[in-house]
C-alpha cells in the first residue's frame, strides 16, 4: 500500500465513519478498486478507525470528562444507583458501557469470519443496500423524550452496533436508526452513537497494537500514520456535518446514497 493510497483510504474512512453510509463498506470497496491486497489490511482498517476516534474525542471532550468525573464520584461515594436516576452523564456512561458489550463479544469471537467478509465486495454491496433500507425506514420513527436513554436502550443500540461490524452495514447508521426507533431525540441519537464508538474502536486498536508489536506492520508505518491523520481530520468534518443534518431532520436522505452505491456494486463488481 502506498502512502497516497493510505491517505485516500483514510479520507474515505473519516468521511464515512460518522455519516451513516458505512465506512467499512467504503473501505472494502475502495481497497478493491485500488487493488490493495496486503495481508495486514485489516490492521490498517483498525488504525484509520482510531483516527476517527480522535475526532470524536476532540469534539466531545467535555462530555467524556464529565462522564468520567460524575461516574467516578458516584462510585467512590457508593451512590451509583441514585446518581443513575438523577445525573444525565452517569446514565450516559452506564449506557455506553452496557452498549459496548455486544460488539466486543462479536469482535472477539468472530474475527476470522469478519476478515473473510471484507474480502467479498459483492456481499459488501448487498449490505449497503440493507443499510439504505434501514435508513429509509427511520422516516417512520417519531422522537420522544431524552430520558429514554438507559441500560435497556443502551444494550439494544449496542446490539445494532455489533451487527454493524459487518462491512457495508453502517455503524453510525444502524445505531442512530435504532436510537430513533427507540424514540431518542435526533441530536441525542447522534451524540450517543458517537460516544458509543469510543470503547469499541479503542479496544480494537489496543488488540491490533499487540499483534503489530508481535508480528510487525506489513503495510509499513508511514501509510498507517498518514491514513490515521487523514481519517481524524475528515472525521471531525463529518461529525459537524451530521449533527447539522440531524438537527434539520434529514437523516433518511442518506438512504438514497447507500441504495444507489449498493445496487451499483451488485451490478458492476
Amino acid at each position: 500500500m502506498s502512502t497516497l493510497q493510505a491517505i485516500l483510504l483514510g479520507l474515505i474512512q473519516g468521511l464515512t465513519e460518522f455519516l451513516p453510509i458505512s465506512s467499512s463498506g467504503h473501505l472494502a470497496l475502495g481497497q478493491h478498486l485500488f487493488r490493495v491486497n496486503d495481508p495486514s489490511v485489516l490492521s490498517f482498517d483498525v488504525y484509520v478507525h482510531f483516527g476517527t476516534l480522535i475526532s470524536v474525542c476532540v469534539i466531545f471532550w467535555r462530555d467524556i470528562l464529565e462522564i468520567i468525573r460524575s461516574t467516578w464520584a458516584a462510585l467512590v461515594s457508593w451512590r451509583l444507583r441514585e446518581a443513575y436516576r438523577t445525573a444525565d452523564h452517569v446514565r450516559l456512561g452506564v449506557a455506553i458501557l452496557i452498549g459496548s458489550i455486544p460488539a466486543a463479544v462479536v469482535g472477539l469471537m468472530f474475527r476470522s469470519a469478519i476478515e473473510q467478509a471484507f474480502a467479498d465486495p459483492k456481499q459488501v454491496a448487498v449490505n449497503l443496500v440493507l443499510t439504505g433500507l434501514i435508513l429509509f425506514l427511520t422516516r417512520l420513527a417519531r422522537p420522544g423524550e431524552a430520558n429514554k436513554l438507559g441500560i435497556a436502550a443502551g444494550f439494544v443500540v449496542g446490539i445494532a452496533q455489533a451487527v454493524a461490524i459487518l462491512p457495508g452495514i453502517s455503524r453510525s447508521g444502524t445505531t442512530m436508526s435504532t436510537a430513533l426507533f427507540l424514540k431518542f431525540p435526533p441530536v441525542l441519537a447522534a451524540r450517543f452513537s458517537f460516544l458509543l464508538s469510543i470503547p469499541v474502536i479503542a479496544g480494537a486498536a489496543l488488540l491490533e497494537s499487540k499483534n503489530v508489536v508481535t508480528h510487525g506492520m506489513e503495510t509499513g508505518f508511514a501509510p498507517v500514520v498518514f491514513g490515521t491523520i487523514s481519517a481524524a481530520v475528515t472525521g471531525y468534518i463529518a461529525i459537524k456535518l451530521l449533527l447539522r443534518v440531524m438537527e434539520k431532520g434529514k437523516f433518511s436522505w442518506f438512504a438514497f446514497y447507500c441504495l444507489a452505491l449498493g445496487v451499483a456494486g451488485i451490478l458492476f463488481i
